[in-house]
């Protein structure tokens, strides 16, 4: 047995923190904490034809060996769909933040993201030459302060749903002070995706704001109930990201048989709008709820029941445990001391008698 006794000692500081994380297989409880927002995932809607490919492999990266007619049909009319000139798809959502991120601003240019981006955003800026500053959650007053010191490019991040607090960000008013300092603003909209917009299309489009936004993110795992993730943009965009973006140059593409799914969800999730609209019916019912712990304000799929501590937070996720109920406790250091929380998500598969045992146990 290799001697890797020096990994204990961090995990020991976990276990004492009560933050100590483990896998868990499925139970079979009713469903309280994926992302599978329309309950596509669940079903064997996107799987009727993927009897035609018998081979699994891309057998490379898409610069070598690894393109094929698919993978840039579905890309078009991705990019079709969301009103973007041109795409690029990635193995996951947090290839597309990190190719995007790491490759696109420049030494000398400056970063400025929403404090609260996920982590694939941070990561990406991590891996950039260029220097970066965070501004308060969708405090605009912070964000112009630092636009007003930014030097070179400059980047704006932030989501238009963000995923520990179910909130939008304020995308007229940051697209309206990126105008101002000239900035190029980059929009990560993997919660808004299948959700947000009649059709699903997003926060942007929704809004009509697309034409003025440099790139836009869009992630297949979470309402899409697949995988991978598409950047969108110019064809410069594109161009550019095939010869710089490590992420995409370095990586086996995805096979036929996901592509397929991906395209498949596309022609799928447009259409329920039967399923968005019991989404916001539950959304509504739970927003309006008595319980006797604070919820953060959202009309999104994401709910969010702030129960202070570790300990507390474990304690009330395993009482809806054994209720049958699957909500996952979200610990520090996942999110600040003192705003540990059970991080609720709302699908257009679960009933309101569900919602309604739910909330009852939090009463």
């Amino acid at each position: 047995m290799y001697n890797d006794d020096f990994l204990q000692q961090l995990l020991i500081e976990r276990k004492e923190q009560n933050a100590f994380r483990t896998l868990r297989l499925p139970e079979n409880k009713i469903d309280f904490c994926s992302n599978d927002y329309l309950g596509i995932a669940k079903s064997s809607l996107l799987t009727a034809q993927l009897s035609q490919f018998t081979s699994h492999g891309s057998t490379g990266s898409r610069l070598l060996a690894g393109n094929y007619t698919l993978i840039e049909e579905t890309e078009n009319k991705i990019a079709h769909f969301h009103q973007a000139e041109a795409g690029l798809i990635f193995n996951s959502g947090y290839d597309a933040n990190l190719g995007l991120l790491s490759c696109v601003p420049q030494r000398g240019d400056t970063i400025i993201y929403d404090f609260l981006s996920h982590s694939s955003i941070r990561d990406g800026i991590r891996l950039s030459h260029a220097q970066s500053f965070a501004f308060l959650h969708n405090d605009l007053n912070d964000l112009e302060r630092r636009l007003k010191a930014a030097t070179g490019n400059i980047f704006v991040v932030t989501e238009s749903v963000f995923s520990m607090d179910g909130d939008y960000c304020p995308l007229p008013e940051i697209v309206e002070c990126c105008k101002q300092y000239n900035a190029h603003l980059i929009l990560d909209e993997a919660h808004a995706t299948g959700v947000v917009g009649e059709k699903g299309e997003g926060l942007a489009q929704h809004l009509q704001l697309q034409d003025t936004i440099f790139a836009r993110v869009h992630t297949f795992g979470k309402a899409c109930g697949c995988h991978g993730a598409i950047v969108m943009g110019s064809n410069t965009l594109r161009n550019y990201l095939i010869n710089f973006a490590r992420s995409f140059i370095y990586s086996t593409a995805l096979p036929p048989a996901a592509i397929s799914v991906i395209a498949n969800s596309y022609a799928l999730f447009p259409a329920m709008m039967k399923e968005r609209n019991h989404l916001n019916t539950l959304i509504n019912y739970f927003q309006s709820a008595r319980i006797a712990y604070p919820k953060l304000v959202s009309t999104t799929p994401i709910q969010v029941v702030v129960v202070a501590g570790n300990t507390e937070v474990k304690r009330v996720a395993e009482l809806l445990q054994n209720n049958n109920l699957d909500v996952r406790p979200i610990l520090n250091p996942t999110v600040p001391k003192g705003s540990e929380r059970l991080r609720i998500v709302l699908h257009s598969f679960n009933t309101i008698d569900e919602v309604k045992q739910l909330v009852s146990l939090l009463a």
